[in-house]
């Protein structure tokens, strides 16, 4: 059986259903979306921050909300490296992207994450205007990790826990929040130690960074 002149071999059923329809396009269309170096910078410090995310929650706990915090490590680093807005992009990226994958995503246990970072990333944004002759790595991470179990404290009591009793568990915190921050804030101050990779890199990211601030 041969086709008339009028039809085409290749037309398919919809086609022939409806012959007067456009033709589809075979080319899709695609966005494209250019990264510069402080998007890259970020993914790169934000991926680093959640695979620690992920490594401290198999860390087991001998009190709920006590944890070492390795990813404030990441995050410290960033914030004398490449200013508070890269930070503050990386530490929330981590605390969103890290509860997706631990399934914890909009649980209290996210809400309680979520708060403990902002508090921390207010608290950077005041403490890195102090003079770094007397302020650095080590005691920006401490203020940080006092914040970061503040704000926590008073999300539980106002959301979760409105008791007084919370108050007895303060010294814990505290004391938690003191060896946390003075371990994480060597490590960062080691990390910044060595210098970066690229030091044109670098200059490239904090300029790129500048402009929106």
């Amino acid at each position: 059986m041969t086709a008339s002149p009028t039809e085409n071999p290749h037309t398919s059923p919809e086609q022939a259903a409806h012959p007067h329809a456009p033709a589809a396009n075979p080319q899709r269309s695609r966005i494209l979306i250019h990264a510069n170096a402080e998007d890259q910078m970020v993914a790169y410090m934000a991926a680093i921050a959640i695979g620690l995310t992920l490594l401290e929650a198999a860390i087991p706990s001998p009190l709920p909300g006590v944890k070492p915090g390795l990813a404030n490590i990441v995050t410290l680093f960033v914030l004398l490296r490449f200013g508070w807005r890269i930070a503050a992009w990386v530490s929330l990226l981590r605390v969103i992207a890290g509860s997706l994958v631990l399934g914890s995503f909009l649980t209290p246990g996210f809400f309680l994450s979520l708060s403990g970072a902002i508090c921390s990333l207010f608290i950077l944004g005041i403490s890195q205007a102090l003079p770094p002759r007397w302020f650095g790595a080590v005691t920006h991470s401490i203020f940080a990790a006092f914040a970061h179990i503040a704000g926590q404290l008073l999300l539980v009591y106002f959301w979760l826990i409105p008791s007084s009793n919370i108050a007895y568990l303060l010294p814990v915190f505290a004391t938690a929040a003191l060896i946390f921050g003075t371990v994480n804030g060597l490590l960062a101050s080691r990390l910044l130690a060595l210098g970066p990779v690229d030091t044109q890199h670098a200059s490239k990211i904090k300029q790129e960074a500048a402009r929106f601030e």
